[in-house]
């Protein structure tokens, strides 16, 4: 029933990896999400958040905050972030001072959303001279950041300037149990990656709900999950788009990294059964089909989840073709408010 439209309700978001296309330039990756972010703030979307990896050939925005300052300033009312910062890159200072300056540029639209994992692979976490203890010290480091943002103490040696006293929402980011702990006991908000684990779903929100404290930032659970949504004007053509999807997953999963290419008619006899059924495991969690079919999928994925956010992931090759799903998307968001106004009215 539209009364119980959990679409209607739910905040929709986007992520985006500014990705890196065959035969296209990194310039028009960086055009193309600065166009997506602004279609997205007419669209309705609440945050556009950008990733941190590093040394992927499909992937351009390594450096982060620069590439949200870029979004931020062409745009005007939607929040956007870092979904996420892979804090142990870093030194929580210098991340306190680029997100304090982002804050001070643009008040009040600025997110950070904190990841333990290095995004990238063995070589690059040595040329990030990033310590390799597996994020084992990653709650020390969150606490040493929020430090950072918080009014300075009598006696402070070392400020974050810009960044001390500033509100910048800060985020927890997770594949597993361990971030969703972390959030939990922290009373943070937590945003799960199931856009690429999500395998570990049910029991990463279980964990985070179970061990929530109320804390100064949030009285109660909230989680925003990453799901792919790719939605077209038919399932064929949906199926089609994603073709470009599969392939990516198939490269990776044999380490041959390389920009997105176009979709292709069939993915058939592209893959062999173990790397096929590796695909499939990756993308469980993805929802692709004509407008019926996403509308359908997105209220029983929330039904399933309770997730009080979702934030949306879409790569086909086409930057039409994903302004085309980011709308169709948002049109059935609309039309589900609409159906639950309506129907209140007429109760009344």
């Amino acid at each position: 029933m539209a009364s119980m439209s959990r679409l209607a309700r739910t905040p929709l978001s986007i992520l985006d990896l500014a990705p890196i296309k065959d035969g296209r330039t990194i310039s028009e990756s960086f055009h193309e999400t600065l166009d997506l972010a602004q279609h997205a703030e007419q669209g309705g979307y609440k945050r556009y958040w950008l990733a941190e990896h590093h040394n992927l050939a499909s992937v351009a925005s390594a450096a982060t905050a620069v590439l949200i300052g870029h979004v931020a300033g062409g745009t005007s009312t939607i929040r956007v972030g870092a979904g996420g910062i892979m804090l142990p890159n870093h030194a929580p200072l210098v991340i306190a001072e680029q997100f304090g300056t982002l804050e001070s540029l643009y008040p009040g639209r600025i997110d950070l959303g904190l990841g333990r994992a290095p995004g990238t692979d063995h070589p690059t976490i040595r040329a990030l001279r990033r310590e390799l203890r597996n994020g084992d010290n990653f709650p020390e480091l969150v606490a040493e950041l929020r430090g950072y943002f918080a009014a300075p103490k009598p006696g402070q040696a070392v400020k974050a300037i810009p960044g001390a006293g500033l509100n910048v929402p800060i985020w927890l980011l997770g594949s597993s149990g361990f971030g969703a702990q972390l959030a939990g006991d922290l009373g943070l908000p937590f945003a799960f990656a199931a856009h690429f684990a999500p395998a570990d779903l049910f029991s990463a929100l279980e964990i985070y709900r179970h061990y929530f404290q109320p804390s100064e930032v949030l009285d109660r659970p909230y989680v925003m999950v990453g799901v792919p949504v790719l939605a077209a004007d038919t399932n064929e053509e949906a199926e089609r788009l994603s073709t470009t999807e599969y392939v990516a997953v198939l490269r990776l999963i044999r380490g041959q990294l390389a920009p997105l290419s176009p979709p292709v008619d069939s993915v058939k006899g592209l893959a062999n059964d173990f790397e096929h059924a590796a695909i499939a495991s990756k993308r469980a969690a993805a929802i692709l089909g004509d407008r019926k079919t996403v509308a359908d999928k997105l209220e029983a994925f929330l039904e399933k989840t309770g997730a009080d956010e979702l934030i949306l992931t879409c790569n086909p090759y086409e930057h039409s073709a994903r302004l085309r799903s980011y709308e169709i998307v948002a049109e059935l968001k609309r039309e589900a408010e609409s159906a639950v106004h309506l129907q209140s009215a007429m109760a009344q």
